[in-house]
């Protein structure tokens, strides 16, 4: 595995809209061709997903599966002012890490409150917890 976040690493995640959130079209071709979520290069294992410790307690995480050093990057550059190119519409108390060989993509049915698809890792490898990461 590269060390180093991919190529293509822009402004923004790929799957994301900035202050809108995530787009919904992209995290799902990130989960269908099994591309990266930060920089929409091929995912090899492990796979690293990035969210609140919330997302890590119910097993599903919105934002899609990203490269490790890709996520690192996430959390160091977008986490700490402007999650919700996260899709997160305000900072998690804390944000986490965790990488896992395989995971599974769960479309919401028409009854559930919040209908964005999730991922479920289906085991986790590593996980890293970190304070709610704030700038100064």
């Amino acid at each position: 595995m590269i060390d180093q976040p991919r190529t293509g690493i822009g402004d923004l995640p790929f799957a994301s809209m900035g202050d809108l959130g995530l787009d919904k079209k992209r995290v799902t071709q990130c989960a269908l061709s099994r591309i990266c979520g930060v920089c929409a290069q091929s995912l090899d294992r492990p796979v690293a997903f990035v969210g609140s410790g919330e997302e890590l307690a119910r097993n599903a995480f919105h934002f899609p599966p990203t490269h490790r050093a890709c996520a690192e990057h996430a959390l160091t550059h977008w986490a700490p002012t402007w999650s919700a190119s996260l899709g997160h519409s305000s900072p998690p108390e804390s944000w986490v890490l965790v990488t896992t060989s395989g995971f599974e993509f769960v479309r919401q049915n028409a009854d559930a409150v919040d209908r964005r698809p999730v991922f479920s890792p289906n085991s986790i490898l590593e996980q890293v917890e970190t304070p709610a990461l704030r700038s100064t």
